[in-house]
Parts: structure tokens; sequence; C-alpha cells
């Protein structure tokens, strides 16, 4: 039962720097420290950098109305009077789009993308800030909040998909997916022959397959009870924020900020060198954002597991009635056709290179993999040295198979 004490270490971490943060006001004048893109939402970033902002509620078929951001094109102007090829960005877990975003505009993937010629496109998950409506349920009600990754991968990504090829009559586009962006890609483009034909390259940061083999201390949280992890989180949404300003943005502060930087590097590998600390509030404004309990369990399946498969729904009555069969179904990587290029982190304690090890070989189409040895799980966002060693080699393979 070695994860109950660590269970509480990050329950009481977690409600120092909250109560901490509360409480702040008394101590620090934290607006006026501030970056000023803390209290924006994601269109405002994009427009307060010089670059032109559009925003669009996508509504899936079961019903989830997911807002979308795009960048038409650089500051530099549109350019070249032809279209301009699309590329898709997909967030990772308790993140949202502004995670493409949160650098200098020279260092940030999104804005560079949009520099280099691309029509930018960056989805919310359902379930986060930006993405918590409904045609027909309330976010008070626990059917809401039955979905994992699975359901991001079967109707958002394909929701969104045919609504960018509509908007710009393009068939075809690249994706880049972070993390558990990543998770929902893979599973997309393995059960669906017809949204594989529309992306023209997948980009896997950091993926997230296989889960059976993080070091990082938090993850000891998968070892609990799933009764005492309802217990303690509730059954319907996990992290939840409302505002565009977390609680965490006390890691503003010259001093408290330490104690943020070492949470992180707790959580996703230690690089403290390759992170712009001055811009660590701007990271925490929009962390974590909220997901579903759902989709920590199903994370919690892959945790120690050899396989990876659709949701278990806890018992063979209930598996029947979602898959019609006993067991959740495998999710079969080799039939994935999509060009694929892979990079991971050596210093990665969430997505370990054990873990990476046993993907690669299920990854049929793999045009592209590099390790880049120092690096954590938020460098491929965060990283000062990442427009040189990742985001230069994305575009490139990019342009190469155009």
């Amino acid at each position: 039962m070695s994860g109950i004490p660590t269970m509480w270490l990050f329950l009481t971490t977690t409600c120092c720097l909250i109560c901490g943060t509360l409480n702040a006001g008394r101590f620090f004048n934290l607006e006026n420290e501030a970056n000023p893109e803390v209290w924006m939402n994601i269109s405002e970033i994009i427009t307060y950098n010089g670059y032109p902002s559009e925003e669009y509620d996508v509504t899936t078929q079961d019903g989830y109305i997911l807002s979308v951001n795009r960048i038409p094109h650089g500051r530099r102007g549109a350019g070249s009077t032809g279209p301009r090829p699309v590329v898709y960005l997909q967030h990772a877990l308790f993140a949202d789009n502004a995670s493409w975003l949160e650098n200098y505009a020279n260092g940030s993937l999104g804005f560079l993308l949009a520099d280099a010629g691309y029509d930018v496109w960056m989805g919310n998950s359902r379930g986060n800030t930006w993405s918590r409506r409904h045609r027909t349920l309330s976010v008070t009600e626990e059917k809401f909040w039955a979905f994992s990754f699975d359901e991001m991968a079967k109707y958002d990504l394909p929701g969104i998909i045919d609504f960018i090829v509509n908007k710009t009559g393009q068939e075809k586009l690249y994706f880049i997916g972070h993390s558990l962006g990543t998770t929902i890609g893979f599973v997309a483009f393995s059960t669906m022959p017809e949204l594989a034909q529309r992306i023209k390259m997948n980009f896997a940061l950091g993926p997230v397959v296989s889960f059976k083999y993080p070091t990082g201390i938090f993850t000891s949280f998968f070892l609990l009870p799933n009764s005492i992890i309802k217990g303690v989180f509730g059954t319907k949404g996990v992290f939840l924020k409302t505002g565009t300003v977390s609680a965490l943005k006390i890691c503003n502060n010259k001093i408290l900020w330490v104690i943020c930087s070492e949470l992180m590097s707790l959580w996703a590998g230690s690089n403290k060198k390759n992170m712009n600390m001055s811009r660590m509030d701007v990271y925490m404004s929009h962390a974590p954002t909220g997901s579903s309990m759902q989709n920590i369990l199903h994370i919690k399946q892959l945790y120690g597991s050899d396989e990876f498969r659709a949701y278990d729904w806890g018992s063979k009555a209930e598996n029947m009635n979602h898959y019609n069969q006993s067991r959740p179904p495998l999710y079969d990587l080799t039939a994935m056709k999509v060009p694929t290029a892979m990079w991971a982190g050596g210093n990665d304690v969430l997505v370990t290179l054990k873990d990476v090890a046993r993907v690669i070989p299920q990854i049929g189409n793999l045009r592209y993999f590099d390790l880049l040895p120092d690096w954590n799980h938020f460098d491929f966002i965060w990283g000062l040295d990442a427009p040189q060693r990742l985001y230069s080699k994305i575009i490139a393979l990019m342009k190469s198979c155009s």
C-alpha cells in the first residue's frame, strides 16, 4: 500500500498550495507581478501576440459542444494566395489548447506553425474549462461525465476534423498530439480508417499508449482502489476550474514558485534549466482544466497493464452492453496506416523509455523517431530549446510530405 502515503502527500501539498493562494493577496500583489496572459482566454492570448484569431463551437454526434480555436495565418499576413495547409493540435490531460501558445511567440508551436505558413487549429477536449457544454445534459448530471478518451477519439476528434474540412475545403490535414492527445489520435486512427485517410502525418509527442512503467511518485495514486479515488474526488468531474486563472497562480511569486517547480518535477520529470520560470504563472493559469473521473479510471486501467484496451465498464454484462463482448476491445495500433513521427523524453517519468519501447514495434508506418535524452514530459510544450530540437523538425517533416 505504498501508494496511500504518496496520495496523502499529493492531497496535502495541493491543499496547501490552494489555501496559500486564497490568502496570498494579504502578502503579495500577484496581479501587478503576473504576466498579462494569466488573465486572458485563448482567443485573447492569440490576439495579444499579434495573430488573427477565430473561435468556433463544434457539436459532436453525442451532443457535446467543444470550443475550437484557429490561427488562420501568421503575423505577417496571409502571404500566398492559395489555401494554407491545415494542422490540428490536440492537448494533454488536464490541459487546454493554450498549452500550444504559452511561451513567447517565437517559442510556441502554435505561433511558429502559423508563421511557417500553416492554418492552425486547436481543439479543447470535452470536460475541460472551455468544452463543458452539452445540447441536453447539465454538468451537474453524472451522465454528462460518463466519458473517457474513448469518446474523445470516437466523437470529439472526428467531429472537429469534419468541421475543419468543411470550413477550409481541404480534405487532408496534419495531426499533432501531446501526451493524452497522442492517445486520442492513436485510438481514432487505428479504429476509423475513413478518418485516418484524412491525416497526412501523425506527430506524437510523449506518446501515451503503454503506461506500464511510469516512475513518477504521483502515479502511485493508481494503486488506490477505485472506491477510495471516487470517495476523495467524486464520480463526475475532476480538478475543475471555472475561470481563466487557476488557484496555482501563486506560482508567480518569486519565493513560492520553487514549490510549483518541485511539484512539476515530481509529476513529469526534472529539467528545470529548460523552462522559463518567469512564465510559471502563465503555465499554471490554464492548468488543471478538468476532466472526468471515468477518464482517470480508464488511465488507471492502463497503469501496469500489458494491453491497450477500451474502457472496462466493470462487469461482463456492462461490457456486453457497450461492446457486445465480455471484455473491452483491444486497440490494435498495427492497424493504423497513418505515417507517424514520434518523440520521447529520456527524463520523462510519466512516459518512460520502457513504455515507449513497447509501443515502437506496434507502429507499422513509423517514419521518424527521436529520443531527447534530457527532456521531461512538459518540455514538448514548454521547453526553451523545443523550437530548435523539435518544432523545426516537425515543420521540416510536414513540408517533406506535403
